[in-house]
């Protein structure tokens, strides 16, 4: 009972977690099937531009064109090695095939060239649709045999092919993952402890995103991955505590009791410092980074609850075979690393500064791109080749759609003639110069006789529909006046006529019921894409690439000539309007992550270490390893995808500062009652077996997402991020430790409580206290203590509660 009473909040909170672990098993399977089978009700976003903030003109655009138009299937496939005869006989081949609409092919430079056959496909039917995905097919098998390279959306599930990359991922990376954990643990049997929490936990943490509704690919693909790397070294963590306490002597109840309340506090304080990285992720004005720093803060929760509730019970469930397969220790110790580093204290610092003062200079000059497409990526899919090789042929076909104000023909027509007119656009469609007959346009504007040849109907009867017409939108002129004398738009004046002959009111039989079919079919494709219920469509191509000053000042020169029409009722969509956008968020959302991220990981560091200047060292270091990690693609003169820097360096400070937490904690710990230079020699070997174990498992799930994965956007960011990894390693194992040597009169000098304990310490006397002592007292000791102590002390005492007792008491000497 008087045990009880001494315990401390958190020895009563693990006691009650291990002596309810049946309990919690119970719970856990419940949730785990739960979570299983709601796995699949998770909806995933393959569309980035979705992420867009609304009031950007891409957003508007792509919205407004999701709402009023249709957007038919097309590919260029480019054959090569091909004389023009026989590639004039597949064009003829293809356009016979059921779901193509057209193919455009010819003898000029944009269809021909150095044995290169460019064929322009359109279909009947939208791109996702099963009738245009069998013709493209056809398409495919009908140029079988040939050097085909298709550019084409149409059949392309990145999806797929990225869910089954990721799991090749999962898979070598479990295995990586389980070499680590054999290799640094102290008995075979913790590792199925480990993989049975990490299951768990990335379940619970699948199962649970359906409460988003949907989720990014980008998101899908790497949560799980990430997860792993982010909070395995929770559970190391406890079951190393666990281990100490099983060799001090505890039984395994009582050792799983003390090593989870330490435990708690350690891991919570050290999560902190990866989810503020996650909450910094969040606040991007892009919503995907919201996206991925929901999904990726849920499963650090995840993970900490199941080492916390879940893990317990199983190093109980497992005590005896972990007992029974320990084993010597497989990591060697590191001390002579240690003596090396702390020979070279005054050397590697200076040198240090200078690197990343030059790194931070280098890291600002990265040519960031924000479309994937545009990544220098080594891994490509085949898709991306095939674009690749038709563009470095033909040009590039970057399609600008251009939204104005539906109604006025003659405005989109001078607007599509101006713009034909920039000699980087090669191709212009509107309604305006959509060719029906005889050199029609279909917004011409036609009379009555004009009308009465073109749809090959009686003059009479045209002069009574113009008359009719003219009823229905109150231009009575055309009643009163000679009827021929009036002219109306081509478009308006035939579909005036099929809603007449909808109704009944006329009758068309024979040729001219033909003839009218047929241009009632080509006014169909037109006003599908062309033309909404309040926009007008206006498309071009352009031979430009996708992003740059070149293409930007094009997307000026569009919106300039479009304004003068129509004044600010103009938006312009596409992919470079949408790079356009991303590279206008980046700056901000560069800046808040950056600044953010620093300050959160500084607070929490503060309220940990007690110290104002310990922070400024530890968050150095990092910030240092990230200003490396994106100079790289500088000397490299490679890019970097936007998304790959704000992932990679939230992640990189929130989750590789642990590693610098790990050695700075032994580093003062150990301080207290050995000389410094020995003190950073045994933190550094101490914290070995963690950083390797934690760090490897990171860096090689970031260099297997980047080796594997031939999705730009998350292969860059793995990529990036095992990169980073090893960089933060390296610095933490190398220069931390002797900054926080050569720092020690800062970290003294700024501490918030050191003052006042260090009076304390020097007390003598027999004293009584309320507190954690480490030290010799006849005999080591490292614990909490509430009492009197009474003898000859050599002790680092942290005490709530210090009392000297009366002189007459034997003397004490705690130091």
């Amino acid at each position: 009972m008087q045990e009880k009473r001494t315990e401390s909040p958190m020895t009563k909170i693990a006691r009650f977690i291990v002596d309810k672990r049946k309990a919690f098993y119970l719970i856990f399977i419940a949730a785990f099937l739960f979570c299983g089978a709601s796995v699949n009700k998770v909806q995933i976003n393959n569309d980035i531009t979705s992420y867009l903030p609304a009031q950007t003109e891409t957003r508007r655009g792509l919205t407004i064109m999701e709402e009023e138009f249709i957007t038919l299937g097309s590919a260029n496939v480019m054959v090569s090695n091909v004389t023009y005869q026989t590639a004039l006989e597949l064009s003829q081949k293809l356009e016979e095939i059921s779901g193509v609409s057209e193919v455009v092919f010819d003898d000029t430079q944009d269809h021909y060239k150095q044995s290169s056959a460019l064929f322009t496909i359109s279909f009947d039917a939208e791109e996702t649709d099963p009738v245009t995905i069998e013709a493209m097919n056809q398409v495919l098998q009908a140029l079988d045999g040939y050097d085909v390279y298709a550019s084409t959306q149409i059949g392309r599930d990145e999806s797929v092919t990225l869910q089954q990359e990721m799991t090749v991922i999962l898979l070598i990376a479990a295995v990586v993952i389980v070499v680590v954990l054999l290799f640094t643990s102290k008995s075979y049997m913790e590792v199925p402890v480990y993989l049975i929490v990490f299951v768990v936990a990335a379940v619970l943490n699948m199962g649970t995103n359906f409460l988003f509704g949907t989720i990014s690919f980008i998101t899908n693909s790497i949560a799980v991955v990430l997860q792993l790397a982010l909070a395995i070294d929770y559970a190391i963590i406890f079951c190393h505590r666990y281990m100490e306490e099983r060799d001090n002597g505890l039984d395994p109840r009582e050792a799983d009791i003390s090593a989870l309340s330490k435990a708690i506090v350690e891991i919570s304080s050290s999560s902190l410092t990866t989810i503020s990285g996650m909450v910094a992720l969040m606040l991007m004005q892009l919503r995907i980074g919201f996206d991925m720093g929901i999904v990726l803060s849920k499963g650090i929760v995840c993970s900490m609850l199941c080492v916390f509730l879940l893990m317990p019970g199983l190093l109980m469930l497992f005590s005896k075979p972990i007992d029974r397969t320990r084993h010597r220790s497989l990591v060697p110790k590191i001390n002579f690393w240690g003596k090396v580093i702390v020979r070279l204290r005054y050397v590697m610092p200076p040198v240090f500064l200078v690197i990343v003062a030059a790194a931070a200079v280098l890291s600002a000059r990265c040519d960031y791109v924000f479309d994937a497409n545009d990544t220098d990526f080594d891994n490509k899919p085949d898709w991306r080749i095939a674009d690749e090789k038709v563009a470095d042929m033909f040009g590039s076909k970057n399609t600008i759609a251009v939204l104005v104000p539906r109604g006025d023909y003659e405005k989109e027509q001078h607007i599509l003639e101006r713009v034909a007119l920039l000699p980087q656009v090669t191709e212009a469609t509107g309604l305006a110069n959509i060719e029906v007959e005889d050199d029609w346009m279909l917004t011409d504007e036609l009379n009555p006789r004009q009308f009465s040849e073109l749809a090959g109907v009686d003059i009479e009867l045209a002069r009574l529909l113009y008359q009719a017409y003219g009823l229905s939108v109150e231009e009575y002129g055309a009643i009163f006046q000679d009827p021929d004398d009036y002219s109306v738009p081509l478009i308006d004046v035939f579909e005036f006529l099929l809603e007449q002959k909808d109704k009944g009111v006329v009758n068309l039989t024979g040729e001219q019921a033909d003839k009218v079919d047929d241009l009632q079919e080509q006014l169909d494709v037109g006003l599908e894409q062309l033309r909404g219920e309040h926009w007008s469509r206006l498309v071009f191509v352009a031979d430009v690439p996708t992003e740059g000053d070149d293409t930007y000042a094009l997307l000026d020169q569009i919106r300039a000539i479009a304004q003068t029409y129509y004044g600010d009722d103009v938006i312009l969509v596409g992919n470079s309007t949408n790079a356009f956008d991303l590279a206008s968020s980046f700056a901000g959302d560069n800046l808040k992550i950056s600044i953010l991220t620093a300050l959160f990981v500084m607070v929490i560091l503060l309220f940990t270490f007690k110290s104002a200047g310990l922070p400024i060292l530890l968050v150095l270091t990092i910030q240092g390893s990230i200003w490396i990690n994106f100079s790289v693609p500088v000397l490299t003169d490679t890019n970097l995808f936007f998304l790959s820097y704000l992932v990679v360096s939230s992640i990189q400070m929130g989750a590789t500062i642990d590693y610098a937490i790990v050695i700075t904690n032994r580093y003062l710990e150990l301080k207290g009652s050995m000389e410094r230079k020995q003190a950073a020699v045994e933190a550094l070997s101490q914290s070995f077996p963690t950083i390797l174990t934690s760090g490897t498992i990171m860096a090689v799930a970031g260099f297997l997402i980047g080796g594997i994965s031939t999705d730009a956007t998350i292969g860059s960011v793995g990529q990036t991020l095992g990169r980073g990894t090893v960089t933060s390693i390296i610095l933490v194992m190398t220069v931390l430790p002797q900054l926080l040597m050569l720092g020690d009169a800062l970290i003294e000098r700024t501490a918030i409580t050191l003052n006042r304990d260090r009076k304390q310490r020097f007390n003598q006397g027999t004293m009584r206290l309320d507190g954690h002592i480490r030290g010799h007292v006849s005999g080591f000791v490292d614990g909490e203590f509430k009492g009197v102590l009474h003898g000859s002390v050599d002790a680092l005492i942290e005490s709530k509660h210090q009392k000297p007792e009366p002189e007459e008491e034997q003397e004490v000497h705690p130091s």
